[in-house]
């Protein structure tokens, strides 16, 4: 059976799809509607992404979009491993500025429930990692913001101690203290 385990952020969700393996490997419905609406994450998915990272140590994040096009995300790892990170960035929120994160590997087939209203990133922790997710909003560079990857205020451990890659971009995101988030938290 599908496993669904909420991490330090109760929205953010580990999910672990069960395997039906036999001589030949193994199958697993890696998303089914209905199941993952039961467990929580309710998304209307409309976009499927895919990323190559060649080296350990490859940061991408913390990324999202603004409303109205922000973007919830469900993310899976097809080669290699990563470090994923949510970190909560809606206002109001109990708790704003805190991170929650998980190994995902593709041998264990986990994967991420990141909703609207967090920051998302990831640290590749083996050479040639794949990772696809599925969005719920279609990307709009006009709505692209984010917060550096090291913010000492988040403090966050993404269990690489190497030298870390970085896009041009991502290396001059704003620290949270400096960014004016778009997102509330709603209490209802």
């Amino acid at each position: 059976m599908t496993a669904f385990q909420a991490l330090d952020l109760p929205e953010v969700i580990l999910v672990t799809p069960r395997r039906f393996g036999d001589a030949r490997g193994y199958f697993c419905e890696t998303y089914v509607k209905p199941l993952y609406a039961a467990n929580g994450i309710v998304a209307d998915f409309v976009q499927d992404n895919e990323s190559l990272s060649a080296l350990p140590g490859t940061v991408r994040g913390l990324h999202m979009q603004a409303p109205p096009f922000a973007q919830a995300k469900l993310v899976r790892v097809l080669s290699g491993a990563i470090f994923d990170v949510a970190v909560d960035v809606r206002k109001g929120s109990p708790t704003y500025g805190r991170w929650a994160g998980a190994r995902l590997t593709a041998e264990g087939g986990e994967q991420l429930f990141v909703p609207q209203g967090f920051a998302h990133g990831f640290c590749t922790l083996a050479p040639d990692t794949r990772v696809a997710y599925k969005v719920d909003a279609f990307y709009d560079r006009a709505s692209e913001c984010g917060i550096i990857w090291n913010d000492p205020d988040l403090a966050i451990d993404w269990r690489f101690t190497g030298e870390t890659i970085l896009s041009d971009k991502d290396r001059i995101l704003p620290r949270l203290k400096d960014f004016d988030s778009p997102f509330v938290h709603s209490n209802g």
